[in-house]
Parts: structure tokens; C-alpha cells; sequence
């Protein structure tokens, strides 16, 4: 199909075809994950952290532009990866969506880090790990399809997207509109949703040749999950 090579989805692929594509597939989310706390780590020590919050919180439509761009550069690095014509940009198109959501996490990473409780972060990034493991065991226990799920996922996203909107755009007519706790959670049940449905792709739908493009989608998901369970660890841990 694709470089010469004729790839099935991985439903139909040998056995041995399958178990490669599913390591490669995770072996790329963990390099995924390494680079983007990588990435984070030299940009909270070098980056100024007064120069960030100029940069997100410049005006209060400032969220919403950043918004925008990152969508952007979201759709071309996910283009990019589902690319058929060169592996290389496959792995352009990965490289750009994690230095992107590094950047995006920086305020919010910036705040954890000067709160009392020094545990905000690493307890975030466990009860991400533990959600994120937790589905997909079961789905490769129970080997069931979650594709029905997509067009659930799709108006959630949606929903989702025109809450965030208005909460941007809100503050710029002297108007409040704070994203809550409760938000953070139906955000964690949708990105909950979103890996039982790519976990399912990577088992059954995917080609063999599309570890990079599925190891951004469930890198995707997972760190929109750790976004909100951050927030919400944040939230209790700054009432005790």
C-alpha cells in the first residue's frame, strides 16, 4: 500500500504483524511522553516565567488566539503523521503535536510548581498513568470495539470546545465564566472515552504502518487527561 508495502488493519494482519504494530504503537507514546516532559523541563527552567504569563494573559481574548493556533498546528501535525507519502513527516508531524502541547501546559505547570504541596504534579501524572492503563487492559481483555463511540465523542468535543470559547471570550466584555471543577471531570470522562475508542483503533482499525499516527492520537488523549486531573488536584490541593 503505502512505501511500496501492501499494510492490513490490524484485525485482519498475522499475529506477529499485529504484535509488532502494537509495540511500535507504544513504544512511540512513551517516547511521546519522554520528549514532551523533556521539552517541559528545559522550558520551565530557561523560558522566563513572568515572560509566559505576559504571553497567554497579554488580554483576555489571549486564550482564545493561542486556542486557535493550537488547533492549527494540531490539524497539520495530525496530517502530517497520517501521511502515506514519507515516514519522516510522519515523525515531523509527532515531534510538532508534543512540542505544541508543551507549550500550552506551561502556565498551568508554572502554577503547580510554586503551590505549596509539591506533589500536585508527580500525584497528577500517577492517577493519569493509572486511568490510562486502567482502559486499556480492559480493552485488550475484553477486545471489544469502541468505534460506536465516535460520534458521542465528536459532540462532546464540540460542547466542550464552545464552553472553552465562551470562557475566553466572556472576561473581554467584563463578563466571569470560570471552566470548574465539575467541567475538569466530564472533560476526564470524555478524554476517558477518546482512549478506549484510539485503544480500539490501534487493536482493530489501524494499518499496520500507522504506529506514529495512532501513538499521536493516544498521546493526544492522554495529556488533555493529565491537563484535567491536574486541575483538579490543584483545585483540592489549594483548599487544604
Amino acid at each position: 500500500m503505502s512505501y511500496g508495502w501492501d499494510y492490513s488493519v490490524a484485525a485482519q494482519a498475522a499475529a506477529s504483524d499485529r504484535a509488532t504494530f502494537i509495540r511500535r504503537t507504544y513504544a512511540h507514546l512513551a517516547g511521546a511522553i519522554l520528549a514532551f516532559m523533556g521539552i517541559e523541563a528545559v522550558l520551565l527552567n530557561v523560558v522566563p516565567h513572568d515572560a509566559v504569563f505576559r504571553f497567554f494573559f497579554a488580554t483576555p481574548m489571549s486564550w482564545l488566539f493561542i486556542l486557535l493556533a493550537f488547533m492549527g498546528a494540531s490539524y497539520l501535525a495530525q496530517t502530517w503523521a497520517q501521511s502515506d507519502s514519507s515516514p519522516g513527516l510522519q515523525y515531523v508531524g509527532l515531534g510538532l503535536y508534543v512540542l505544541v502541547e508543551a507549550i500550552i501546559f506551561l502556565p498551568i505547570l508554572i502554577v503547580a510548581n510554586r503551590m505549596t504541596d509539591k506533589t500536585v504534579i508527580p500525584t497528577a501524572a500517577i492517577l493519569t498513568l493509572a486511568v490510562f492503563g486502567g482502559l486499556t487492559l480492559s480493552v485488550f481483555v475484553t477486545k471489544k470495539d469502541y468505534s460506536f463511540l465516535r460520534p458521542i465523542l465528536c459532540v462532546g468535543s464540540m460542547i466542550a470546545l464552545g464552553l472553552i470559547v465562551v470562557a475566553c471570550v466572556l472576561p473581554a466584555f467584563g463578563l466571569g465564566f470560570n471552566l470548574g471543577v465539575f467541567f475538569s471531570f466530564a472533560m476526564i470522562a470524555l478524554m476517558s472515552g477518546y482512549i478506549l475508542y484510539y485503544t480500539s483503533n490501534v487493536m482493530l482499525h489501524y494499518r499496520t504502518d500507522q504506529h506514529v499516527a495512532a501513538a499521536l492520537a493516544l498521546f493526544a488523549a492522554v495529556a488533555t487527561l493529565f491537563w484535567y486531573i491536574l486541575r483538579i488536584v490543584m483545585a483540592f490541593s489549594s483548599r487544604d
